[in-house]
């Protein structure tokens, strides 16, 4: 084993985040996945291939999804050793997804171009959307979203989602890869005639094609995939509570959390009033008499509608993440359908309770709500809720439309606490904006509250950790995206068609039969 070569990968992984949110340095992921292209292409068994997969990964998680730790010992009360062997474990755990594409990679004995340029790109577009689903998903840092929502690659979005730019991204780091191995392999021949033309040739072909795939995703980027719909903007107003996460479930302070609300609630004269995922930190049937009729009052006193997130209990045993509609459309709710593990549900009691017994974290034994639910009408739009984690599930945004005319948002990213955590959250939010063509409110708790607009692009924006009401004007949108139509399948097909060409370059490079 190369302990160079894997210590080299896992600084690549965590250089990689600065290309995120809220950096947004989104070249560097491309430069940084080209070099891990070269250090996978030169390693000399699988095992190694894996562990430079892993390490890169790793590294990447680690640094950019460290605030996993904040969840778990700040405000769930697990003890620091504890805490910091399972966000590491965590980590561990996804960075298998990219060991399996490193693997995979060297496994297939394809030429170096095909496998720069075919494999490497599908492998590891696949590790991301591998992440998206493996122990009920967790596609955070997948490669595609650090090119949202200003690089021209981001204009492959609304035909093939995040995975897709995951896979023209890679595909232009294996560009870059090759040219640098085709340019360094070149100098052993610098004695002979025409060098230098051999040099030349051999490094300008994979660059002309990463400038070819940029200027096809930046003339996508203009393409028009929805319009705005009615004649007159909605006005909404999204009000950030900034109520402190160690304070937001504690009995005694409920009341207060609830007044607050509705006097910033009162305050607005919008069409559409939003407040944030769990604004009203009790059961809805628990709630002060008269307390709903209030906020629903003052919507109806402005000829609007509120949407507020609230705990809805049913029935024993069953209760749902909710947000309910209030005002002067009919009362209409969205339960959450993708919970969280260990925060809106706990997997595996009967191997875990050791687990759960060291944590302190409230309502965290939600139902799931139906896959099938509407768009809730309010305020004149067709609004796709999604609540917290849900919005970076793109596969799940899309059963909402093209029936919605705009998405919203509602979470407490108040557990992760001063981190990188809620602006990468935005990102995401943004990338759902740009494969459905919808513009997306954000309703959070601390932050980031922010209005989006249809091309991914942030409007309007509050700070962080403090109480803020944005006021603004948003149109609906409609439209059908490519990707609306096809989810990830389309992705899907063209990477798997790109594995079974890299295994058909393999053979015939091998000289088997099969290449006769």
């Amino acid at each position: 084993m190369k302990r160079k070569s894997v210590a080299l990968a896992f600084v690549l992984g965590a250089a990689t985040v600065p290309g995120y949110a809220p950096f947004y340095f989104y070249p560097i992921p491309i430069i940084t996945t080209a070099a891990i292209a070269v250090v996978l292409l030169r390693a000399n068994t699988t095992l190694q291939a894996a562990t430079i997969g892993f390490a890169a990964g790793f590294g990447l998680l680690v640094t950019g999804a460290s605030w996993a730790y904040v969840s778990l010992h700040v405000y769930g009360g697990m003890p620091v050793p504890a805490a910091i062997a399972s966000t590491a474990f965590f980590n561990a755990v996804y960075a298998v997804c990219p060991a399996i594409a490193a693997a995979l990679i060297h496994r297939i004995a394809a030429p170096p171009a095909a496998r720069m340029l075919i494999l490497f790109p599908a492998a590891w577009a696949l590790a991301n959307w591998m992440s998206g689903w493996l122990f009920t998903g967790f596609p955070w840092l997948a490669l595609g979203y650090s090119q949202v929502p200003e690089s021209p690659l981001a204009g492959f979005a609304p035909i093939f989602g995040v995975y897709g730019v995951s896979l023209v991204t890679a595909f232009v780091a294996g560009c870059l890869a090759l040219a640098y191995l085709r340019y360094a392999d070149s100098g052993k021949y610098g004695k002979l005639s025409g060098a230098t033309r051999i040099r030349a040739a051999a490094f300008s072909m994979p660059i002309a094609l990463a400038a070819a795939i940029v200027v096809v995703g930046a003339g996508l980027s203009a393409i028009q995939w929805s319009e705005p719909i009615g004649d007159e903007p909605t006005k909404v107003s999204l009000i950030q509570g900034n109520i402190p996460q160690e304070l937001k479930w504690r009995p005694e302070k409920a009341l207060d959390t609830l007044n607050k609300y509705l006097e910033l609630a009162r305050a607005s004269q919008a069409d559409l009033i939003v407040l944030p995922e769990t604004a009203l930190p009790m059961f809805g049937v628990d709630l002060p008499h008269g307390y709903l009729g209030k906020l629903a009052d003052h919507a109806r006193s402005v000829g609007g509608d509120l949407l507020t997130g609230v705990p809805e209990f049913v029935g024993p045993g069953k209760y749902y993440n909710s947000v309910i509609s209030l005002g002067t459309s009919p009362s209409q709710s969205y339960r959450k359908v993708h919970l969280v593990p260990f925060g809106d549900f706990f997997p595996m009691r009967w191997a875990l309770d050791w687990l759960l017994s060291m944590l302190d974290i409230p309502m965290s034994d939600f139902s799931r709500g139906a896959t099938d639910q509407k768009p809730i009408a309010v305020a004149g739009q067709k609004v796709a809720v999604n609540i917290c984690y849900e919005d970076v599930f793109g596969e799940e945004i899309i059963r909402q439309l093209p029936e919605a005319t705009m998405l919203a948002n509602f979470t407490n990213d108040a557990w992760w606490g001063r981190s990188l955590a809620s602006r990468q959250h935005l990102q995401m939010s943004q990338m759902r904006s740009l494969e459905t063509g919808r513009p997306m409110l954000r309703a959070t708790n601390t932050g980031v509250t922010a209005v989006i607009d249809h091309r991914g692009r942030v409007q309007h924006i509050a700070p962080e950790f403090e109480t803020t009401v944005i006021d603004a004007e948003v149109y609906g949108f409609t439209g059908t995206t490519p990707y609306m139509r096809w989810g990830n399948y389309a992705f899907l097909l063209i990477a798997l068609a790109l594995i079974i060409a890299s295994i058909v370059a393999a053979r015939r490079h091998a000289g088997t039969p099969s290449a006769s």
